[in-house]
């Protein structure tokens, strides 16, 4: 075995190695809070959203184009309490998941991932999904751009993306709408990327970091 028994650097090499292992915080972490928009309401999930939540697991569409299996109840009551869960971003990988409301019903959700937090290069994934039979008002692009607002306004972040299905024309179209443009594809999967001057949103300060501890 092999012990370090003295840092000739006075501390500063393990700081340093450290930083390497943990990943930036960002210095105030992004809450859910609600979001209006002319139409809608997105607010944090509660469990009492149940009765619509059982209709979204239920539309095989959405099943199709997410990749979801075909839940049992109480898999799916599973499910809907750990988008509850889902109200911040701090580190990379946090989610964040706001429901859809319209005229008092859940109709769809749309959500950010944090990817990565260094300011010059912050990164997040947007994600939505909605009811088919709410599908062709407009709900899904009011609803991301809301999101969008919040990704580059309080996340302040540099990037978004989103990984559409190909076979998805619909996502595809809504990516489209939003000003997101291809930059990679895998197989089935494209990703495509939108900043924040591409998607006609004015210029915030840059967010500044601490060094998670």
């Amino acid at each position: 075995m092999i012990a370090l028994s003295h840092d000739p650097s006075g501390g500063r090499l393990l700081a340093s190695l450290r930083a390497l292992r943990e990943p930036p915080v960002l210095r105030a972490p992004v809450v859910a809070r609600e979001l209006r928009t002319p139409r809608l309401l997105l607010r944090p999930y509660r469990l009492t959203d149940v009765a619509d939540w059982m209709r979204i697991e239920a539309d095989a569409r959405i099943r199709c184009g997410l990749g979801w299996p075909l839940r049992t109840e109480r898999e799916a009551l599973r499910h809907l309490r750990d988008r509850t869960r889902h109200v911040s971003l701090s580190v990379p990988g946090d989610l964040l998941v706001l429901a859809v409301e319209r005229d008092g019903h859940v109709i769809g959700d749309v959500s950010l991932h944090l990817r990565t937090t260094a300011a010059e290069t912050r990164t997040a994934e947007i994600g939505w999904l909605q009811l088919t039979s709410a599908c062709g008002h407009g709900y899904a692009t009011e609803a991301a751009r809301a999101m969008l607002g919040l990704a580059f306004r309080e996340l302040r972040a540099a990037i978004v993306t989103a990984v559409i299905d190909r076979t998805n024309e619909t996502s595809a179209a809504l990516a489209a709408r939003l000003g997101f443009v291809a930059a990679h594809e895998t197989g089935r999967r494209v990703t495509v990327v939108l900043t924040a001057v591409s998607a006609g949103i004015p210029e915030v300060p840059t967010a500044r970091l601490r060094q998670g501890t």
